[in-house]
This record gives C-alpha cells, sequence and structure tokens, in this order.
C-alpha cells in the first residue's frame, strides 16, 4: 500500500526504474560512474551526508588538505591580479563561514562575469579539494552554486537555485564529477516522478515504535520541512536498517535451534578432570563462569554457537582447551583454526606443556585417559603428514591443531565435535563453513576473539551467537604503561627510546619492535597500501628497519625478523630462538599481533603507530607485560599534536580498557563495513544507523524481530517485510553474518 501525499505522480515509474530515463543518459552515466547509482531507488536511499543552514557555519578551520569537501559559506570579498607566471588575471574570492574561519576561492584567467557574481554578501554552496598556499585554506576553481537571488553561470539554473531555497540544505556525499547540487536536482526529479515504494513495516510496529510511513520518511530525509520531520524521517530509515539485520540474525538462530547435533557432556573422572588436577594455577572466577556457561552448551542435542571475547591474556586459550577435553571425553574431537602458522605452532606447544602425559597417548609415560594433539600445517613434510592425517581420520589424535590447512582435501576427521576458531576475523566465511562440513552433523562451535566488542556491535554483528566475556585478567599479569613519542617534534625522545629498550635488554629482558609493512616484494595479507591520499612516505618496513637498528642504536644486540612471507619452517624457528631467550629483538609484523606468548618481554616500540588501527595497537602491546615484570609501549608517530591521527594514539596511551578502545575504533571506522560490505567488496547497506549512538532502537529493533519470528519464523504472513530484508541484507551479507 503506497502511502497517501507521499509525493510521486502515476508516470509508472518505479525504485528499479533505470536513472537514465528519468534524469538523462549523461547525468545517470555520471551517477553510475563516479558514485555507484543505477536505479531510482539507488539514488532515493542515496541520503545526505549533513544539512547546512544558512547563517551556520561548516567549521571550515576543521577542513583537512587534500579533502574534497562541499562548504555552505558568505562571500567577504574579492580581489584581481594579474598573474605572474602566464597573461591574464587571477581572481581571488574569499569567503567565510561565519566562525571565523576563511577559504580562498582562486579562479584563473579573465573571468570578469564570475567577480560580478561573486559579490560581497552572496551565499553559495562551494565544492572542491582542500589545498593550501602560504598557511591558507584554498579551493582552486571549484565547482559552485549560488543561493537565492539567481545570478548568472551555472548559478541561474533557476531549479538548482530553487533546491536550496530552504532552511535546511542536504550536502551529498558527491564526487568531483558529481556536486552536491546536481544529485539534489536528480532526487528532486525522481521524488517527483516514482511511485513510492510499499511500505514493508507491520502496521503494529509501526504503531509500537511511534514511527512515521517510508513515503513520508524518504521524502522528508531529502527535502526536510524542519529540523522534527528530519529527526522522525531519518528515525524511521533508521529502524529499517536495524530492524532488517534483527530479523536476519534471529531467524537464522531460530534455524540453527533445530539443528540436530551429538551431545558431548560432562564425564567425570575423565580428562577434563585430570587437566584441572595438574592445572599450576587457580582459574579465575570468570574463567569458571564461561567454563561452566560452554559446558552446558556442548551437552545440549543442538549445536553451540558461542563468541568468547576477552582482553589479551584473559586466559581464553585455557577455557577453550577445556572445552575441546570435555568433547575428546565424550568420545569426540575437536579443531582448533588459528590464524597463522606461527599461532598454530605456538598453541600446539602451550597445549602440549599444558597437558603433559595426557597428551601422549600410545607412549610408554601416557596417563591412563590420554589422547593426543596433532599440528596439521601447510608447511609439514609428506612422512610427517601422512602420520598426522592417519591418527586424526582414525581418531586417536582427539586434539587438532592447524591453520586454513586443516580444509584442504585429504584431512577427515573421525568425529568432529567441536570447532574453536581463534580471531575468527582473520578467516574467511567459506573457510570456516568447509571445517564445519567435515562432519556428519553440525559441530558445536565456538569462536575467540581478543579484540573487545561494543555491546551494540555484538548485537548487530553476533546477534545469532551467544556472547561469553572474560573481563579479568589472571594473577601474575603485569601492567602495561604506553606513551606516544612524537619523533618529528622531538627527535631526542626517539633516541631515548631505543636506550630504554636497550636498558631492558640489560635487565635481562626482551624486546619487540613492530613495522606496519614487510618491505619489498609482493604484497601480503598483514601488508597495508604503500602510499596514503596525501602523498607521506611509504610505511616503515621490517627489511629496511632492522638493519638500520642492528648498525645504529641497537648494535651490539641479538636481533631477529620476524614477518608473514618468511617459509614456515623459518619463522617458527625464529619464534623459538626469541621464546627461548635466544634474541633480545624482534623486529617483525603484525604476525606477532595474535596469541604470541613470550613473558620475558617487557618492551614494545610500533614505528609509525599511526598507520595502525586502535584495536590492532592495543593488541600489540598485549604481547608484552605477560610475565612478572611491568611491560612498556612506546608508540612512535610523525603525526602533528593536534590531528586526528595523534589523539586516536593519545586515546590508545590514556588507557588499557579494550571496550572504550573499541568503541573509540568503532566511531573512526565506516561502521557500514559491519555488514561484510568490505569482504564483499561492495556498497554497505548500514547508511544511517550508528553502532554506537543508536543503541536503544537496535535493541527495540531485536525485541520486535524476536516477536515477529516467533509468529512468522519465514515471514510468510509477511511478503513485503521478507522482500525489504533481502533488499537490505542480501544472501551473501546473510551469510557473513551468520558464519561471522
Amino acid at each position: 500500500m503506497s502511502e497517501p501525499n507521499a509525493g510521486g505522480g502515476d508516470t509508472g515509474a518505479t525504485v528499479d526504474t533505470p536513472l537514465k530515463k528519468l534524469v538523462g543518459e549523461k547525468t545517470a552515466k555520471a551517477l553510475a560512474a563516479h558514485l555507484g547509482l543505477h536505479t531510482a531507488g539507488d539514488l532515493i536511499y542515496h541520503f545526505p551526508r549533513r544539512y547546512d543552514e544558512r547563517g551556520e557555519h561548516t567549521d571550515i578551520r576543521s577542513l583537512d588538505v587534500g579533502e574534497q569537501v562541499t562548504v555552505l559559506a558568505q562571500v567577504q570579498r574579492t580581489a584581481v591580479r594579474p598573474m605572474r607566471q602566464r597573461r591574464g588575471n587571477l581572481l581571488e574570492v574569499t569567503v567565510g563561514d561565519g566562525s571565523g574561519g576563511v577559504l580562498t576561492l582562486t579562479f584563473f584567467g579573465n573571468q570578469a562575469w564570475r567577480e560580478r557574481e561573486l559579490r560581497p554578501g552572496r551565499w553559495g554552496l562551494f565544492a572542491g579539494k582542500v589545498t593550501e598556499f602560504r598557511g591558507k585554506r584554498q579551493l582552486n576553481g571549484p565547482e559552485y552554486v549560488l543561493l537565492g537571488e539567481g545570478g548568472e553561470g551555472e548559478a541561474a539554473a533557476n531549479e538548482e537555485v530553487e533546491e536550496f531555497a530552504g532552511a535546511l540544505i542536504p550536502v551529498y556525499p558527491a564526487a568531483a564529477a558529481v556536486p552536491t547540487w546536481v544529485i539534489a536536482r536528480c532526487v528532486r526529479v525522481v521524488l517527483d516522478t516514482v511511485t513510492p515504494p510499499e511500505d514493508p513495516l507491520p502496521v503494529t510496529v509501526r504503531a509500537n515504535r511511534n514511527l512515521v510511513g517510508l513515503g513520508p520518511a524518504l521524502r522528508e530525509i531529502h527535502r526536510p520541512s524542519s529540523k522534527e520531520d528530519l529527526y522522525r524521517a531519518r528515525r524511521r530509515l533508521k529502524w529499517d536498517e536495524a530492524f532488517a539485520v534483527q530479523l536476519t540474525l534471529v531467524q537464522r538462530k531460530h534455524r540453527a535451534a533445530d539443528w540436530p547435533a551429538r551431545p558431548r557432556p560432562e564425564r567425570p573422572g575423565g580428562l577434563l578432570d585430570a587437566f584441572d588436577a595438574r592445572l599450576p594455577y587457580e582459574l579465575t572466577p570468570g574463567q569458571r563462569d564461561v567454563g561452566r556457561e560452554i559446558a552446558a552448551d556442548l551437552a545440549t542435542p543442538h549445536p553451540m554457537h558461542r563468541l568468547l571475547q576477552g582482553e589479551v591474556g584473559s586466559g581464553k586459550t585455557v577455557v577453550a582447551l577445556r572445552a575441546m577435553l570435555q568433547v575428546v571425553d565424550a568420545g569426540g574431537q575437536a579443531a582448533l583454526l588459528a590464524p597463522t602458522e606461527v599461532l598454530a605452532a605456538q598453541h600446539h606447544r602451550g597445549m602440549l606443556d599444558l597437558l603433559g602425559p595426557l597428551a601422549r597417548a600410545g607412549e610408554l609415560d601416557a596417563a591412563e585417559h590420554a589422547t593426543r594433539v596433532e599440528l596439521v600445517t601447510g608447511s609439514l613434510g609428506a612422512a610427517a603428514r601422512r602420520r598426522a592425517l592417519a591418527e586424526v581420520a582414525q581418531g586417536r589424535a582427539g586434539i587438532v591443531l592447524g591453520t586454513h590447512a586443516l580444509l584442504y582435501e585429504g584431512v577427515d576427521f573421525a568425529d568432529l565435535g567441536l570447532v574453536v576458531v581463534d580471531e575468527q576475523h582473520r578467516f574467511g566465511v567459506e573457510q570456516r563453513d568447509a571445517l564445519r562440513a567435515k562432519a556428519d552433523q553440525p559441530p558445536h562451535v565456538l569462536v575467540m576473539t581478543a579484540t573487545p566488542i561494543p555491546r551494540t556491535v555484538a548485537m548487530t554483528v553476533y546477534g545469532d551467537l551467544e556472547i561469553s566475556t572474560l573481563s579479568q585478567l589472571p594473577r601474575g599479569r603485569s601492567p602495561i604503561a604506553s606513551h606516544v613519542v612524537p619523533a618529528a617534534e622531538k627527535p631526542a625522545f626517539l633516541d631515548r627510546a631505543w636506550r630504554r629498550l636497550r636498558e631492558e635488554v640489560a635487565a635481562g629482558h626482551q624486546a619487540y619492535v613492530v613495522c606496519p609493512r614487510i618491505g619489498e616484494g609482493p604484497a601480503s595479507e598483514e601488508e597495508p597500501p604503500r602510499e596514503d591520499d596525501n602523498g607521506r612516505r611509504p610505511p616503515l618496513a621490517v627489511t629496511e628497519v632492522a638493519p638500520l637498528l642492528a648498525e645504529g642504536p641497537l648494535h651490539g644486540l641479538r636481533i631477529g625478523v620476524l614477518h608473514g612471507r618468511l617459509p614456515a619452517d623459518e619463522k617458527d624457528a625464529v619464534m623459538r630462538s626469541f621464546a627461548a631467550g635466544q634474541l633480545d629483538v624482534l623486529v617483525a609484523t603484525t604476525v606477532v599481533e595474535v596469541g604470541v606468548d613470550v613473558p620475558n618481554a617487557t618492551v614494545m616500540i610500533v614505528l609509525d603507530a599511526d598507520r595502525f588501527g586502535v584495536s590492532q595497537l592495543h593488541q600489540l602491546r598485549g604481547r608484552v607485560g605477560r610475565g612478572s615484570a611491568p611491560g612498556l609501549c612506546l608508540l612512535v608517530s610523525e603525526a602533528a599534536e593536534g590531528s586526528p591521527a595523534r589523539e586516536r594514539l593519545d586515546a590508545v596511551a590514556s588507557t588499557t580498557d579494550g571496550f572504550k578502545l573499541a568503541e573509540l575504533d568503532l566511531e573512526q571506522r565506516r561502521e557500514g563495513d559491519v555488514l561484510g560490505a568490505t569482504q564483499s567488496g561492495r556498497r554497505s547497506h548500514l547508511r544511517l544507523l550508528s553502532l554506537l549512538r543508536d543503541t536503544d532502537l537496535i535493541r527495540d529493533a531485536r525485541a520486535e524481530a524476536i516477536t515477529i519470528v516467533e509468529e512468522d519464523p519465514e515471514l510468510v504472513r509477511h511478503p513485503a517485510l521478507a522482500a525489504s530484508v533481502a533488499a537490505l541484507v542480501d544472501e551473501e551479507r546473510a551469510e557473513y553474518l551468520e558464519k561471522g
């Protein structure tokens, strides 16, 4: 049912109508090429980035050099002067935003008509790339449209001027070839000709949550009559995004509850009890509580699907190992997937140490209820691989550790009962699915992450998983102090950082030096882009930094190099040497970010720290302070004081609360990425919803989704709603959410 008076005529045009039929072929081509907009619906859902008001400033002073911007400003003065290097004049127009911030607009050539048009007092929208000349911010040859009165040139197009006649002026995500006012003109044409889409939201939900209709919401978000109407429009469209995601997750959770799984209950007097008895330390209350939750899940006839999150060093691995032993006690096998061979090998060594004779089934000194722990990686030799695969296939190996090599053909399990995925964001969904397919029935799944997840993100991304959190650190973990080292402003501070590292080594400890890049050669997963948009130098590289340190500030120390491009056996040898204290310093990429556990390492120096994300820095520094001595993390950066990059580093240095940092990280990333847009390379559909600011709305959407799915699991009685959910969360993204 269409919304009455929601605009649109009986033209036969719908949201699926190609734009070229509505706005002309040339404009449609530009919208498609530069913004990925092809249909009327694409354009209607291309929402304004913000709204300007004449008389209110847009804070010109906060604009970053190199940024493509659209500003609402008033002409203050104009000046014409001859150019020095060539014939002709230069027109300089100074515009201001009412806050004291000013921009200089420069136009080359003899353009007397522009001087007449851009007279002092006129307001306009000016779009271009911010540059800086002699300390002044400027736009060279910007596109612009003047507001009110008409004028010459582009501003004379009355219909474009009319678009900005209201109090609230929409400013769209735009491109240099398609400025915001062209988008606004096209939106107006579409709104006036296209029949609004049917409102898919059940009337009861709209009434319960006091939501406006879809047609009016789409009109008001583009051409708001007032701030109140705009708020109501945004709230309705945010609701649609939250509701689609929550319906998808609740549906999948509902279906999963019907899947059969083999129960793996605890067995008194078995491997798990024997392990607990030989554990050299006491479990934290949090580990015991989470252990009970997981044990109860494993005992049910439906597959567990649980996320275990906890700070670096909170003891997740021991919790996971106890779950694996419960499954082995119940006659099954457990597999742990690690993101790198280094980490898989470390898990293997760590579990062999913890289990001792419990991991030596078939050997003379094996314990009574022993099993075998096998490592399966791509770098195993042929004979070792055949032996390991036979142990797995015949069920003698109760615990199997590896990377994605576990997914290859030829790795068969006798009875796979539990899959543990360590740092799940390192794996593609297809890889996790392939491992689950190796069981006769869906195995239980435990996902572990050391990246703290804000509550609303967990609700939105992991809404079909039960979530357990380990918040306590085990006894014996030491505090970590973090400081920013401003290398450009105070080079002496960097010298002091290297001296500090040497002091720690002299005291018998070890250190990490982390770089954002490996060095010359093919790119890898851990390698960021070589250059950024502002043309800064390439990030520092391990292979370039290590020899400079060996010859310079760290001369005489034993230095090892570790990165993802080394052969697996070489990586393992380096890590073994470092863990054994045969190396003083490890110069590495983020390959050490997850799981590398060397209690004697007390200092980490992160070079070009501004090139890393907040959560990544938090993970990295968790590699130090793992023993009895306090940890020190020094974040070296050339970012200027007061810049966003420097503020980010200051925030990391100011707190070790991973949840606070996770929220900061989320604020600084595109929140839409949570729907898998990054994975698929496609546009995200979370255009308005903020996972931080819209907590209550997301919670309400989940409650309504649960009610509807309980009554109508497949939305058979709500076909329009089902179609809307499919459009917002297509099958690819739905699978990403399910398997995430």
